[in-house]
């Protein structure tokens, strides 16, 4: 059958654009998270998106479409910068921006903490709990739906929480908890 009869949907590749969300329906997310991803939006709306939009009205303009490289692989990036950008006005229209340094000076743990903690093994490990569309492993984020941040989540300094680990149930001891400071509010 011919490319030109079969459908391209969109609809099943935005499921695929990010972390589902929970069945709350809650977009957690830390003002810095919104900003980058905003931030993101923007680029692809104001930037990227027409850049592209020009390549392929040019790549058009020289004629047989069929094995236009240009203009092939150009359509092929339109279709995957809607997808993020339909992906990102949804999750933004749905965020619900969460302020850490509102609990600046507390010691249990809330979304948006840094906390340090020890595991049985003796290893200690410390990990910031931010919104799904921001966590980062590598840095030491994790989503707030993880399994380490649900099962820390109001524990107070001191407090042994269990963690439900593939090996089985493991106690974890929460040694610190950080939040950032408030910003001072500049003079105008």
């Amino acid at each position: 059958m011919s490319k030109a009869f079969t459908r391209e949907t969109d609809s099943e590749d935005d499921e695929d654009a990010g972390p589902a969300l929970p069945p709350s329906g809650r977009n957690y997310i830390t003002p810095a998270g919104y900003a980058r991803l905003r931030a993101e939006l923007l680029q692809l709306i104001d930037e990227e998106r027409p850049k592209v939009v020009e390549v392929v009205h040019w790549a058009a303009s020289n004629g047989d479409r069929s094995e236009n490289g240009d203009y092939l692989y150009g359509k092929k990036r339109l279709r995957e910068i809607d997808r993020r950008i339909r992906f990102l006005t949804k999750r933004l229209e749905i965020a619900e921006v969460t302020d850490p340094t509102l609990h600046h000076g507390h010691n249990q743990v809330f979304f948006g903490a840094t906390v340090s903690y020890a595991e049985e093994s003796g290893a200690e490990r410390t990990i910031t709990i931010v919104g799904i569309d921001e966590a980062d492993s590598l840095h030491g984020q994790v989503s707030w739906i993880s399994p380490i941040a649900r099962a820390l989540l109001k524990a107070a300094e001191g407090d042994v929480v269990k963690l439900v680990t593939p090996a089985g149930v493991q106690e974890v001891e929460v040694l610190e908890v950080r939040y950032p400071a408030p910003q001072a509010a500049s003079a105008a």
